[in-house]
């Protein structure tokens, strides 16, 4: 097999195209021959140095792959050999074969493209997570996203949307902007040519009384401006980080508006209460099947050009998700 190993955190210079063992799985884990892998933001991150997760070296990025069952290990039960399967592992997706624990491993159905599926878990997991259980959106409520044409922001719009929400997409470009019409933003605003004030914009967008959920996986220099306009008892989603400041927001607005900040950390509730996440990945797995959802492919890639796809993540240019394939 082949993989892009990172030896040394550095920075996405750092990894190499490196020939290695094919590995056997052990107990509770299957060999994966990997179709496609998603790029994340937190891809980026890990190869850094700047991930809360930190892998022993030497570790293989690539945190969202999917591909066919080639081996299964001792005590696996519910998968076989020539399955097709989506996983995030957190390490592992960018080689041609990866191991990953079966419990991991999300069974494909029937007409689901690797593409799509290397796409899926972690955008609609966080945003349906974030939406739908952490917000507790209702039909009719008005959801404004931030950073609205990445990848959990356009799932964010589809979702949203599924559940009967006015969505207000927010993006800092008139092509993204249009990209979030597309996916069925009611209106959008565009927060990156200087002509918008992003305060003035909501307000006249929801005649003053404010988005009730905001979905937020930017932070920074927008994240007060957002959340002072935030409707009564209104739900502020803590999603990440993406511009890199994390944002001190001043707790008084809370207090003002009966607000509630709400953080969400779809990681750690897949792992403390897997039973609701696997509700939650079926769920999903049904609205792909019915049209309600759909990852927005900015691209494909072949696996050999990803320093190149890096750099494509680095600029802020993609819109939905950058995959890799083999």
């Amino acid at each position: 097999m082949h993989a892009w190993l990172c030896t040394q955190p550095t920075g996405v210079e750092a990894l190499a195209w490196t020939e290695q063992p094919t590995p056997e799985p052990g107990p509770g884990e299957v060999r994966i021959a990997i179709e496609a892998a998603s790029l994340n933001f937190p891809d980026l991150l890990i190869v850094q140095n700047k991930y809360q997760m930190k892998p022993p070296l030497p570790f293989v990025p690539g945190s969202e792959y999917a591909g066919t069952v080639e081996a299964i290990g001792k005590g696996v039960k519910h998968l076989q050999p020539g399955q097709r399967v989506a996983c995030l592992t957190g390490t592992g997706g960018f080689a041609t074969h990866a191991i990953a624990p079966a419990k991991l491993c999300m069974p494909l159905p029937a007409g689901f493209p690797a593409v799509d599926a290397a796409a899926f878990i972690m955008i609609y997991a966080t945003s349906y997570h974030a939406l739908v259980d952490r917000a507790q959106l209702k039909a009719g409520e008005t959801v404004l996203v931030l950073g609205a044409a990445g990848g959990v922001g356009t799932a964010a719009i589809q979702i949203a949307k599924a559940m009967g929400a006015r969505v207000i997409a927010a993006a800092s470009t008139e092509a993204k902007c249009n990209l979030c019409r597309s996916i069925g933003a009611d209106e959008v605003i565009n927060y990156g040519d200087g002509t918008q004030n992003l305060r003035e914009a909501i307000k006249s967008l929801t005649g003053g009384k404010g988005p009730d959920v905001i979905y937020d996986p930017v932070g920074g220099d927008f994240a007060e401006p957002a959340f002072r306009s935030i409707a009564w008892r209104g739900r502020y989603l803590v999603v990440g980080f993406a511009s890199g400041p994390i944002p001190a927001l001043p707790l008084n607005l809370a207090l003002l508006k009966g607000a509630s900040i709400v953080g969400v950390f779809w990681g750690d509730f897949a792992k403390r209460e897997p039973e609701a996440n696997a509700a939650m990945m079926g769920t999903l797995a049904q609205w792909y099947g019915q049209g309600k959802v759909k990852p927005v492919i900015d691209r494909t890639m072949p696996m050999a050009d990803l320093h190149a796809a890096y750099a494509h993540m680095g600029s802020r240019g993609v819109m939905g998700k950058l995959v890799m394939v083999n």
